[in-house]
């Protein structure tokens, strides 16, 4: 199954992007069906990503995102790009990523459908 084939339910986190980074911190981690969820803010665009990284379950909401719109995690400092969850500092690792929308009813993280 392609990207674009994929079929989200789409979960509530916040009334707004604003909301929810409203204590200052770059990461910030939400309960979403089940999930441990962290969504972050890069350029203007929202990205989601698993909680903790696949390598030695650091977790991702005391990490940072880097310049370069990779979120890092804190314990070894493993670089996963925000946009498609791929290790990018050569350990082989994926971060598992999901969609966020900011509509004027509020914000949203997608949960794949499994058909």
């Amino acid at each position: 199954m392609s990207a674009v084939d994929k079929q989200y339910r789409w979960f509530k986190v916040a009334e707004s992007a604003a909301e929810l980074f409203n204590t200052g911190r770059s990461l910030v981690q939400v309960s979403v069906a089940g999930k441990d969820i962290c969504i972050t803010r890069h350029q203007q665009a929202l990205y989601g990503c698993a909680a903790k990284c696949p390598h030695a379950s650091g977790r991702m909401a005391d990490g940072w995102v880097d310049a370069l719109g990779n979120v890092v995690c804190p314990l070894h400092r493993y670089k996963f790009s925000l946009s498609t969850g791929r290790n990018t500092s050569g350990e082989g690792y994926f971060l598992r990523t999901y969609p966020v929308k900011e509509t004027d009813d509020g914000l949203f993280v997608g949960i794949e459908v499994v058909l």
